[in-house]
């Protein structure tokens, strides 16, 4: 099995001088997952390279034990500083995708036109596409016999009450 992760390369929250990125217990939890069970997970982002980390999702008193493992891991750390170029990658060469969540994905996924496509592309061949926190924002423009791919689905994701409540 293989499945292309798509992280975010937006390192700034908005206007507001605060550092964000991926939210790293969203990236690490199911990496592990599908590293553990034997998947070649490639991991991509808009600008390749370095994906940042959201500062706030490292808190060293909310440390989970893929969180700790990943700390222990320099291959992992390693393959997250050479993330691909989001535009090098395709449906076709993968079985599945999965964008983990963050804030920054909401400034440079959900309106790439890269990325819409090439969720339409996985959906369109019946291949799964997931998203996890904030990121199904990014299936809203993405269409499937010209309807939105949510329309009659339910969808979860991290509200705007949420949002604010936090």
């Amino acid at each position: 099995m293989k499945i292309l992760i798509v992280l975010t390369s937006h390192d700034r929250l908005g206007d507001t001088g605060r550092k964000t990125g991926f939210w790293l217990e969203e990236f690490v939890a199911p990496y592990y997952v599908f590293k553990d069970a034997g998947a070649e997970v490639t991991l991509a982002s808009p600008k390749g390279g370095q994906a940042p980390i959201d500062p706030r999702s490292d808190d060293p008193t909310d440390q989970t034990v893929a969180m700790t493992r990943f700390k222990n891991d320099p291959a992992t750390q390693k393959v997250l500083t050479n993330t691909v170029r989001l535009a090098e990658v395709g449906a076709d060469d993968y079985d599945t995708v999965f964008y983990s969540g963050g804030h920054g994905p909401m400034w440079d996924l959900v309106e790439n036109e890269t990325s819409i496509a090439m969720i339409g592309a996985f959906y369109n061949s019946g291949k799964p596409v997931a998203a996890v926190c904030h990121t199904p924002a990014v299936f809203h423009k993405v269409t499937w016999q010209e309807e939105s791919i949510v329309k009659g689905k339910r969808v979860t994701g991290f509200t705007n009450s949420e949002e604010e409540a936090v």
